[in-house]
């Protein structure tokens, strides 16, 4: 839901609405590089985060699911390339471009929607980038996507939980992971959720071991001005956050 929630007058949504160091907008990324760029995402803080970018059009985005923290700044982004005349390409698994066309059918006159080959992968920017579906709990699927460039290898995970040794493989010995954990430790009963909680993705770490871990994705119950108990190379996501890949 973003922080601060609209009903919410917590300690951390409160902080969020004055000094603004809480202030989250729902996940996305923007990558940049020699060779071209692209979102992952388009949450319904779509239009916020491309004025903090200071950008006026996008042409390449790629979508992990099909819910709508992920996928509510569509109308926008297919309303601006319609004033653009300039067609964007929407990149994802079929399965995710289908539930997207069944919400947003007028969505292809403005929007080239390109199926992701699980096998083969596909390559945007200079980034070799692999899909693959992870379990995102009651929610039911994600997708989660391995980037490489020049040697240097990163998963963006945003919704996941409770992976499989299949779905962890592809996370073994990366650079840098990006992991949704919405959560320091979630009380609600296990059957119920469908993300990692800062505990939990931390015992995942100890298995694949990446050299450097963004959590991101998380709700009003992380406060950033807090002193968590965090393993080293733990970074907790921030509006606006940067990183340098390689």
């Amino acid at each position: 839901m973003g922080v601060p929630r609209v009903y919410c007058e917590c300690e951390v949504c409160e902080e969020a609405r004055t000094t603004g160091v809480n202030r989250r907008y729902r996940s996305s990324v923007f990558v940049e590089s020699d060779k071209g760029e692209f979102f992952i995402d388009a949450g319904p803080d779509f239009r916020h985060q491309m004025e903090m970018l200071k950008k006026r059009k996008l042409r390449t985005m790629l979508v992990t699911h099909p819910h709508f923290d992920h996928i509510g700044g569509l109308p926008e982004w297919a309303d601006a390339c319609r004033w653009l005349g300039e067609k964007g390409e929407l990149y994802a698994p079929q399965e995710v471009l289908d539930a997207i066309q069944a919400q947003f059918p007028w969505l292809r006159n403005h929007i080239d929607l390109k199926p992701v080959d699980l096998e083969n992968g596909l390559d945007l920017a200079g980034y070799h980038i692999h899909s693959w579906k992870v379990n995102h709990g009651k929610n039911g699927y994600s997708y989660a996507y391995h980037l490489e460039k020049d040697g240097y290898t990163w998963v963006y995970c945003s919704d996941s939980i409770n992976l499989n040794e299949q779905e962890q493989k592809p996370l073994y010995g990366l650079d840098l992971l990006i992991l949704g954990t919405s959560f320091y430790y979630e009380k609600a009963l296990f059957e119920s959720r469908s993300v990692y909680d800062m505990m939990e993705a931390q015992e995942l770490l100890t298995k694949v071991k990446p050299k450097q871990t963004i959590f991101t994705h998380m709700s009003h119950d992380v406060d950033l001005r807090h002193r968590y108990m965090l393993s080293p190379g733990i970074t907790l996501a921030y509006t606006g956050l940067t990183h340098t890949l390689g």
